[in-house]
């Protein structure tokens, strides 16, 4: 497989990891947003969450949880940005599913998740709640 998340996990590639455990490996981005920028990752390949088997959906949620800790502990940011860019379209550059821990510090001209995209919509939200329902 030519994934490079793949190769991360197998340690055919280097990468700062900063937690690992049976399902999971953290490691720092190497383009950080800011200080501590982490991504963690399934060891065992998905592109998505849609495609991920539920066994691991559990774990690798529990390492974010850890990994977040970690840097709150020893950096101490005023908060996080946690998220999945998932597809092409909304920025997934690698197609291995992974979850990006920003840590967010006080005037770093960042947004929240709610500054990313903005489109109106006219369909009330009983109409969207019940198509997604089925």
């Amino acid at each position: 497989m030519d994934c490079l998340f793949c190769k991360i996990t197998l340690k055919e590639i280097f990468s700062e990891i900063v937690y690992e455990d049976k399902f999971t490996l953290a490691f720092l981005d190497i383009h950080p947003c800011t200080p501590g920028h982490a991504i963690i990752v399934p060891k065992a390949h998905a592109e998505n969450i849609i495609t991920i088997e539920d066994k691991y959906v559990g774990p690798l949620f529990l390492a974010v949880k850890k990994v977040t800790k970690k840097i709150e502990t020893t950096l101490q940011p005023q908060g996080f940005t946690i998220g999945i860019n998932h597809g092409i379209l909304a920025g997934q550059a690698i197609d291995h599913l992974h979850i990006h821990v920003i840590p967010r510090y006080r005037d770093d001209g960042g947004g929240s998740l709610h500054s990313i995209v903005h489109i109106a919509s006219d369909t009330s939200l009983a109409e969207l709640a019940k198509r997604i329902k089925g």
